[in-house]
């Protein structure tokens, strides 16, 4: 997908709602449980009742991996799905791969062209080589961690240099070289909503990949407040707090529920830093 056509769906739905597809077996509506394939089921159930609140769905792949081949039927027909019936929606595969160049090519393969992935969440930490081959593709997207929303993100992206910069800075500064704001974002956990004006210095056109909002504790109004540009710049996920709302049988108008409010609030912030 274009970047001018993820900016002209955001405008048009005045949104910027990610929904993360993290199907947990134990989580499931038990009345799920016996269809031939309860994990498409339920993100299709998901995906009918959140699309027209949602420019992006997230598969977290470990969910899928961890139930073997059945697991990855599910994610292949769930990416299907969205293409068939909701080809508007940007489709994130959010695998963290990073390896060197000619199996980050392998990994490429596999996420554009055998399933058909707008993007792949990357981590930058072997270089240059496990990132540039997922650029050689044609409106697709590398996704760079760069500041995560979990605690151990302060073991080594906080760590500075010896002129103060630090690491998820200079991460930043190094992959914008690689790459352009038409095929690369990054990764910047809402849960540092005080260090997205750090990231705008350095990343000041690019999108940015947002989770920790929700079940997490991020302030959607804080990264909007530091993070958001005229073409707004932000997908922001949310995961549990949406697929997670019911685990009964009403789950996915629950679902729908949670995207909606979430929604409006985005509408909220695009008309107050005049986006739409």
């Amino acid at each position: 997908m274009k970047r001018n056509d993820l900016v002209e769906n955001i405008r048009k739905k005045g949104s910027f709602l990610c929904v993360g597809l993290d199907p947990d077996m134990k989580k499931l509506p038990k009345h799920l449980l016996d269809a031939e394939n309860p994990i498409f089921e339920f993100n299709k159930a998901i995906i009918d009742a959140t699309a027209p609140f949602a420019v992006a769905y997230k598969p977290n792949l470990a969910f899928y991996e961890c139930q073997g081949l059945k697991g990855w039927e599910a994610l292949e027909l769930t990416v299907a799905y969205i293409r068939e019936h909701y080809p508007d929606q940007f489709i994130i595969a959010d695998a963290k791969r990073g390896d060197i160049g000619n199996t980050a090519k392998m990994y490429a393969r596999t996420f554009f062209e055998h399933m058909d992935f707008d993007a792949v969440t990357l981590s930058p930490y072997m270089g240059q080589d496990s990132v540039t081959p997922f650029l050689d593709f044609e409106d697709k997207w590398a996704i760079v961690l760069a500041l995560t929303s979990n605690d151990g993100s302060q073991d080594f992206q906080m760590i500075p240099d010896k002129n103060g910069h630090l690491l998820f800075e200079r991460v930043i500064k190094r992959t914008s070289h690689w790459g352009s704001p038409v095929n690369m974002m990054y990764v910047v956990g809402a849960t540092r909503g005080d260090m997205f004006e750090t990231v705008r210095k350095v990343a000041p056109r690019s999108f940015l990949l947002v989770p920790g909002v929700g079940a997490q504790g991020g302030s959607l109004e804080e990264v909007c407040r530091y993070g958001m540009i005229d073409e707004c710049g932000l997908l922001v996920n949310s995961s549990r707090g949406i697929i997670y709302a019911s685990l009964g049988e009403d789950f996915a108008e629950a679902a729908a529920r949670e995207a909606e409010k979430l929604a409006k609030r985005m509408a909220e912030q695009l008309r107050e830093h005049n986006v739409i």
